[in-house]
């Protein structure tokens, strides 16, 4: 009895620990469940754009998310005749224009003409620039009168007489002339067209931004809906196809791609992953253990990204099934490294050797896996932060629940399946791995060799290359655009101020400077909201330009003598009574202009976000093609024979307007230097990762032969894995530099293995001090195939973003794992053998022991 009571002591302490180790684990998922059950989700990849260091690019970055050209739909019509065609485009725009969904459906008919014009005639004297108090004097008004009685015998003369009695100032005709616009694409009955006449075309500009994609989702069902009764009454319905692009088409689709994609690969991951341990374990008890570390490890980074962000990413999820590769890491060493050949089952006390043993070498594996995805913690891209603090919580919480709280998960000994002839295999394989350093060297050398001639070409220097828009979308996309002559907004001046009427003032100031360049030829043109709507103090001084009407009537007077058409005085009584109308009218306002398409232009180029307002004018180069080049997925695309804005002097009558904060960008060139800027910055994150990951090494191990060693084959699967890409022809993106540093981060834990310091399995072996035990071996080569199976499985993906980490990282953690055993020091090497019985003979002395 006095011998149990010790036992019974030292047994208090280890059940203590198991209970709060398990009670805290479940605690802790608890809280996770609670957190991810109020998590909100989201597909939009406004989160995958960069942040915008300075003013132009923040400009950038707002017109890619919530500009106008994010929010249009771009429709076509296929198939059938046109006759057929041009019926359907007429149904289904008059039941968009019913639909709020919608803020603008244009399809070439003339059903806003009429209201066009009948405002601006209507608001003419505050619209007009040449409403002037010298327009309106005697002299004015008799040379206004004379150019109105020329037009007569022009090819506008109908107009002019119907105009001249109430507009004999001609004012309606100036307002006309000056609106700035577009090339319209060809019309057939009555509709417009493609240019080789075989689609009709439509353009909505939907009431959502661009960037929420479940408006834009709601409004592409609506075009659908629409398309769907306009064509079924017809005959042969089914020759008739709907085509869709623009960014709100793309943000969808993409959205689409993205939960395909997460729910195929997950499945496919867990099943493969699943698959795998089934083959190495005995029972689905034991496979069950050994995914509590991973559903804790996404538990964890859930609930980590959802409280630091507020909202998880779909393209976070599809990154998880990564996590589910590498932490399952964790459940196969313990439990391979830590099974005994010969006995049946784990035991407590061969758990206990492996923390002992085996412990602080994962630790550093995971703690340099950590540092390699903190690289994304530092990144320009807002989602690239969010996927490093996924996976960091994920990697931690796994490796934790691992070593504190899977041991005491599990009453009775897990099962493991008798894995010593694998071993065997693997531990001659890695004897004979040296053999392979000569050729190893050889193909060091190519890929450098291959590097070096293809340097000019290994990085992509345009955003777009992050687009994830198929290519056969992008050219769906151009032919619409070119069809429907869409807007150019490469070009942009941009004012910013407190109030409506402070940007509006100064983007009079900034016109009047712009107007000069369009009459020399420097700009084809530009827009401007407050062409559309003056500002306040505009229209004040236009009113104040009109006479009262007794005078206006004495000046008419003498303004008809003289003329050569004998005209009346009393003709223009109606101009005298819609002058003195005028001149008593309230201000107009952007209310008044709603249902016009001068609102929908005002919407366009006046916003406010934020409390802050800008107001945009839009610059047309000389010559510039009718379609405009504005991407739909990212940045303006440029062409070789792309005519471009002498920006010298463009910014120069900018500067000389004096208004404040006011910038000149050109979207394309931003982009261009936003995205060259973030390569180079991530180049640096990830150099300064890799500094950390050495310094954590060098800390760690203290020698720096075994530095040296765990690192030379990690960075030559980074060459080579470059290499593979260089001769592929496929430039190299922050995404796939992002990939390269993982396989640093991740291949550590392979190479950490073969540099490790072993002590001998038991007095008297003669096992070298680096030999790597079989188990060891067994436990490396499932843990890479189960992370090849979370990372490689990437490249199957249809979103370039996670297709580019699967390309990168699966095959870099393969060559990672085949490099380490090629380079692992050769006492390793030629004692590998000996190891498997030195291995043998201790777990026959333990057994004896134990008995």
């Amino acid at each position: 009895m006095r011998e149990e009571t010790p036992n019974r002591s030292a047994l208090a302490p280890r059940a203590l620990l198991k209970r709060h180790a398990v009670l805290l684990w479940l605690l802790f998922l608890a809280g996770c469940a609670i957190v991810v059950q109020r998590a909100h989700f989201t597909a939009d990849l406004s989160a995958f754009l960069p942040r915008a260091p300075t003013a132009e690019q923040r400009v950038l970055v707002d017109q890619l998310r919530d500009g106008v050209i994010s929010r249009l739909i771009l429709v076509a019509i296929d198939g059938g005749d046109a006759a057929a065609r041009a019926d359907i485009s007429r149904d289904m725009a008059a039941a968009l224009r019913r639909d709020p969904r919608f803020v603008s459906v244009n399809n070439g008919e003339s059903v806003r003409q009429a209201r066009d014009e009948r405002f601006v005639f209507e608001h003419r004297y505050v619209l007009s620039p040449a409403v002037t108090p010298q327009r309106f004097s005697e002299q004015g008004l008799h040379r206004a009168l004379g150019d109105s009685l020329d037009l007569l015998t022009s090819s506008a003369g109908l107009m002019t007489k119907a105009l001249l009695p109430r507009d004999p100032t001609g004012e309606t005709m100036a307002i006309v002339g000056q609106f700035d616009g577009e090339a319209q694409p060809a019309t057939k009955d009555g509709v417009w067209v493609s240019r080789d006449g075989k689609r009709a075309v439509l353009v909505a500009q939907t009431a959502g931004a661009g960037s929420d994609t479940d408006a834009q989702e709601s409004a592409i069902a609506a075009v659908r809906a629409a398309f769907g009764t306009a064509s079924g009454t017809r005959p042969h319905a089914a020759s008739y196809r709907l085509l869709l692009t623009g960014p709100g088409v793309f943000s969808v689709q993409t959205r689409d791609t993205i939960k395909h994609d997460v729910e195929r690969l997950s499945t496919l991951s867990i099943a493969l992953i699943v698959g795998l341990l089934l083959l190495v374990y005995r029972s689905p008890r034991t496979l069950a253990l050994g995914l509590v570390p991973v559903f804790s490890g996404i538990a964890a980074g859930l609930a980590a990204t959802s409280l630091v962000f507020g909202t998880i990413h779909g393209l976070t999820l599809g990154f998880g099934t990564t996590l589910i590769g590498e932490a399952v890491d964790y459940s196969i060493y313990l439990f391979v490294q830590s099974a005994r050949p010969g006995m049946p089952a784990q035991t407590s006390d061969s758990v206990r050797a492996w923390i002992a043993a085996y412990w602080p070498t994962i630790r550093l594996g995971m703690l340099t896996s950590v540092c390699g995805f903190a690289s994304m913690l530092f990144s320009g891209f807002p989602g690239l932060v969010q996927l490093g603090v996924y996976s960091i919580a994920g990697l931690v919480a796994a490796a934790a629940v691992t070593r504190y709280v899977l041991p005491h998960l599990h009453r009775r000994a897990v099962a493991v399946r008798d894995l010593s002839r694998v071993g065997a295999v693997l531990a001659r394989a890695a004897c004979a791995a040296p053999r392979l350093r000569w050729p190893f060297a050889a193909l060091m050398i190519g890929a450098v060799a291959v590097l070096a001639l293809h340097r000019g070409q290994l990085w992509s220097h345009e955003l777009s290359a992050l687009s994830p828009v198929p290519a056969s979308s992008q050219a769906l996309d151009a032919a619409l655009r070119a069809d429907v002559g869409a807007p150019d907004v490469r070009y942009l001046v941009v004012v910013s101020g407190a109030s409506e009427q402070a940007v509006l003032q100064g983007a009079e100031k900034i016109a009047a400077r712009l107007q000069p360049l369009v009459e020399s030829g420097v700009l084809a043109g530009f827009e401007s909201p407050s062409r559309y709507l003056p500002s306040d103090a505009t229209q004040r001084a236009r009113l104040a330009s009109l006479p009262p009407a007794d005078v206006l009537e004495a000046r008419m007077r003498s303004a008809v003598a003289g003329q050569s058409i004998d005209v009346k005085p009393t003709v223009f009584a109606p101009f005298i009574a819609d002058v003195e109308r005028a001149r008593n009218a309230p201000l107009l306002t952007r209310a008044d202009l709603r249902g016009t398409s001068m609102g929908l232009a005002v919407d366009a180029l006046l916003t406010e976000r934020a409390g802050r307002w800008q107001a945009m004018l839009s610059l047309r180069a000389p010559n510039s093609p009718s379609a405009g080049q504005a991407a739909s997925a990212g940045p303006p695309a440029a062409s070789a024979d792309e005519p471009s804005l002498d920006a010298n002097r463009v910014e120069a009558a900018v500067a000389a307007a004096g208004v404040p904060g006011a910038l000149f960008v050109d979207l394309k060139r931003q982009a261009d230097a936003l995205y060259v800027n973030y390569v180079r910055e991530d180049i640096r994150l990830s150099l300064v990762g890799l500094a950390v990951i050495v310094a954590l090494l060098a800390a760690a191990l203290r020698d720096a032969g075994r530095v040296t060693g765990t690192l030379a084959p990690l960075l030559a699967a980074v060459v080579a894995v470059t290499a593979g890409f260089a001769l592929a022809h496929e430039p190299l993106t922050i995404l796939h530099l992002i990939g390269l540093l993982l396989i640093v981060a991740i291949g550590s834990n392979y190479a950490l293995f073969f540099n490790r310091r072993q002590a001998a399995p038991s007095t008297g072996s003669s096992e070298p001090p680096h030999a790597i035990a079989p188990q060891t071996l067994v436990s490396l080569l499932i843990a890479n195939l189960a992370t090849v199976a979370g990372f490689g499985l990437l490249a199957l993906s249809h979103v370039p973003m996670l297709e580019s980490f699967g390309l990168t990282v699966g095959p870099g953690a393969m060559l990672a794992l085949l490099f380490s055993a090629i380079l692992a020091p050769r006492a390793a090497q030629a004692g590998a053998p000996q190891a498997s019985r030195s291995t043998a003979e201790a777990d026959a002395q333990h057994g004896r022991n134990t008995a």
